[in-house]
């Protein structure tokens, strides 16, 4: 921890970072003294101005932590410029109380207690040894952990932490770089996840088809169902990672860049990785003379079982996997019950730094509720929707505003209850819409550089999240395009 805020301070460009920081709010607030104030309920093009300068900042400085800081600050001038602090107080509140927050921080914190005693107790290096003598080839061992992804399915999560963190050692030995990896790991979290019914992702969204009124009580993940075969940019997602490793869809642009920086003997890792890979600057643990495999797979078997038996609710599932491994480890006299606990708090402590990024995405996110952004694109695009194009336009703008908010089920939240009743006045077909703003969900947790799986995933791979959202992008840009032309055809032809 102390070497990753060490690497974080050595990046910090002090007297610039002040300079533009102290520009941008003496900006914002000239430009709030001109404009009227910001109405969230009849927002304006005003509204865009956060979001064009977080992908701006982003791509011109590559320091995320600061750009969504920095937005948030821009959006709340512009709501009220007589108070900001307050208002930087009272959503910093909001988004620490919020339900969901809670959620994220107890899930992954344990998440993290458990990879860290799974490493302690030999189940990774067991699991990789066992890959290592199954696979004896680079593009196996990649089929492999893209198998891997696509059977931990039931949350994006456990998809992206579990697959990372126990496949890196093994694609270590095959030279394959940390952004192939995490593009591989990230193309089985979401894309996955959405084609499920059994997964967290169908049960929170059959939740808001219930409360938009399309499905009746109770009835929510029977309609998810029907939108499976619509959900386009899912199934090319997944999809496209064979396609990918064998070649069929050949490597370009950034990703083709760090294989061959890899090949030519440069390092696994981007520079900067350090600053998010959970493992970094730790020393290694010890493990037991002769690990077994089974102290990999239970864990893993149990917290899939849990969480479904749980209704999917997978903060039941990791606290009953936390208290399973307990009885496993100690029954097999791997740790003491003090040692258990250290390693729980230090899997926690691995997480800090990715539930901070997190953190301030979701205030960024409350930001732009308040501001308005999501529902002026919504409503601004609905003015020149036509049946037929209905789906793709809908798919499109909703997955660039998910590109700039990175909140998948916030975007959700208020979507459904508008694209569902504006569906049922153009005639559309129904599960056709809800696929769309669900395959924009998924897009946007799939290539937003600040989204929650991108910054676990990075976390769980050791990647620099920039990088590994840059690289990844070309073909998740790729698959949107894919996805947009079918959306268009089956506008047509459902219409």
């Amino acid at each position: 921890m102390g070497n990753r805020l060490k690497n974080e301070a050595e990046n910090f460009h002090g007297p610039r970072t002040i300079i533009i920081a102290l520009a941008v709010i003496a900006a914002s607030f000239i430009l709030a003294a001109i404009i009227p104030p910001v109405d969230p309920e009849n927002p304006t093009i005003v509204a865009c101005v956060p979001a064009i300068f977080l992908i701006v900042y982003i791509f011109t400085t590559k320091r995320i932590l600061e750009a969504l800081f920095l937005a948030s600050i821009v959006g709340l001038i512009l709501v009220n410029p007589a108070s900001i602090m307050g208002s930087l107080s009272t959503t910093m509140t909001e988004v620490m109380m919020d339900e969901d927050t809670g959620w994220l921080i107890i899930v992954c914190g344990l998440m993290g207690s458990i990879m860290t005693l799974i490493e302690r107790a030999g189940g990774a290096i067991a699991f990789g040894d066992l890959v290592s003598k199954r696979c004896k080839t680079r593009k196996g061992t990649l089929m492999w952990t893209w198998f891997l992804g696509v059977i931990i399915f039931i949350d994006d999560y456990l998809n992206s932490l579990t697959v990372g963190s126990c496949m890196s050692s093994v694609t270590d030995r095959y030279k394959v770089s940390r952004e192939y990896l995490s593009y591989i790991v990230s193309s089985t979290a979401a894309p996955l996840c959405v084609l499920i019914p059994i997964s967290t992702w169908a049960v929170f969204a059959g939740r808001i088809l219930e409360s938009s009124g399309w499905a009746s009580p109770g009835d929510g993940v029977l309609y998810f169902i029907k939108t499976i075969p619509f959900n386009f940019y899912g199934w090319i997602a997944a999809i496209m990672v064979p396609c990918v490793i064998y070649g069929i869809i050949p490597m370009f642009g950034p990703m083709k860049k760090a294989e061959d920086r890899v090949a030519n003997g440069g390092p696994l890792a981007p520079p900067g990785s350090e600053s998010i890979d959970m493992h970094a600057g730790e020393e290694a643990m010890p493990i037991p003379e002769k690990p077994s495999v089974w102290n990999f797979f239970l864990p893993i078997i149990c917290l899939i079982a849990a969480t479904i038996i749980c209704d999917v609710d997978m903060q039941s599932g990791v606290i009953i996997t936390l208290i399973f491994m307990f009885a496993l480890y100690m029954f097999q006299n791997l740790m003491s019950a003090s040692e258990f606990a250290d390693l729980c708090v230090k899997g926690i402590k691995n997480m800090v730094l990715p539930l901070m990024l997190m953190v301030l995405a979701f205030i960024f996110a409350n930001m732009n509720e308040q501001i308005g952004f999501t529902y002026y694109v919504i409503t601004t695009g609905a003015k020149i929707m036509t049946p037929a194009l209905m789906p793709v336009m809908v798919f499109i703008l909703l997955a660039c505003t998910e590109f700039i908010t990175g909140t998948n089920w916030g975007m959700y939240i208020i979507a459904l209850p508008i694209v569902v009743p504006l569906a049922t006045e153009l005639g559309v077909n129904m599960p056709l819409a809800v696929a769309a703003v669900l395959s924009a969900g998924v897009f946007g947790s799939h290539v937003c550089f600040y989204s929650d799986c991108t910054v676990i995933t990075s976390s769980a791979t050791g990647c620099n999240n920039f990088d590994h959202a840059y690289t990844q992008a070309t073909f998740g840009v790729l698959a949107a395009v894919i996805s947009a032309i079918l959306f268009l055809i089956a506008g047509f032809v459902f219409a």
